[in-house]
């Protein structure tokens, strides 16, 4: 069900093409006519503006008179550069931007949760299994991808057999799992935790709708930033395990 306007407004300027898109891979939205729904038109809008706060760095960058946005983009690259540089180590700046964008996408679309309780009809999309699903899809196949550069496609696959050939047969499945699982890790924890706070928030809003629920606010922008920490942390643990060479 579609309730906000934004939704209707994608839908409108995007529609037809999403609706293309989604049949082509064999998804029938349940409105052909709207196949955008709430949850997908926020993530939408998240990104969209992540990218107008790029391109409004890039066009005001000055090394002299640094604006507020400049400023809080070499926060943000610094934070980020100073975890690589711990977590991948050499040539961390390679993967960089690809862990910059998962920690603000993650931590803006929790963050939209703290209007949930105030406009009618808002979601908070990574409460939505479907958006840590696909987060954690493309962090599996931009880990595998960078392993396989790196590595060569037969050393690569050759680690998942472990150090013993003869535990070969025994720890290669283990380790096919091990991988299909941090799909599910990933997913989970971040899907469980914002819906958890989602609800949470909302009981105490309609028990208690003045003051108490402040509190709670403040509780679910402080997971929203943890959890956003946590799903970069782990994306940066497995590129350094993808990529790192034997000496």
């Amino acid at each position: 069900m579609q309730v906000l306007g934004i939704t209707h407004f994608f839908n409108l300027i995007f529609g037809t093409l999403f609706g293309w898109l989604m049949q082509l891979v064999g998804i029938h939205p349940a409105q052909a006519s709207a196949p955008i729904n709430d949850t997908f038109a926020l993530e939408m809008l998240v990104a969209f503006g992540l990218i107008a706060f790029f391109i409004l760095v890039r066009l005001t960058l000055s090394a002299e008179n640094p604006g507020p946005p400049q400023q809080l983009a070499e926060m943000i690259h610094e934070f980020v550069g100073g975890m690589g540089d711990q977590v991948i180590g050499h040539g961390y700046e390679r993967y960089q931007a690809f862990a910059t964008c998962v920690f603000l996408f993650v931590l803006l679309n929790n963050l939209v949760g703290l209007l949930v309780p105030l406009i009618p009809g808002v979601v908070t999309p990574t409460g939505d299994p479907s958006v840590p699903l696909g987060i954690a899809l493309l962090t599996f196949l931009y880990y595998n991808y960078h392993g396989i550069r790196v590595q060569g496609p037969v050393k690569y696959v050759k680690h998942f057999a472990g150090p013993f050939w003869w535990l070969a047969w025994l720890l290669f499945p283990i380790e096919i799992v091990s991988h299909l699982a941090r799909i599910m890790s990933l997913t989970i924890r971040l899907y469980a935790n914002m819906f958890a706070s989602d609800m949470l928030t909302l009981v105490w809003f309609s028990l208690v709708p003045i003051a108490v629920p402040a509190v709670f606010l403040g509780l679910h922008a402080f997971v929203s930033l943890i959890q956003a920490f946590v799903f970069m942390l782990l994306t940066m643990i497995y590129l350094s395990l993808a990529v790192a060479k034997e000496h």
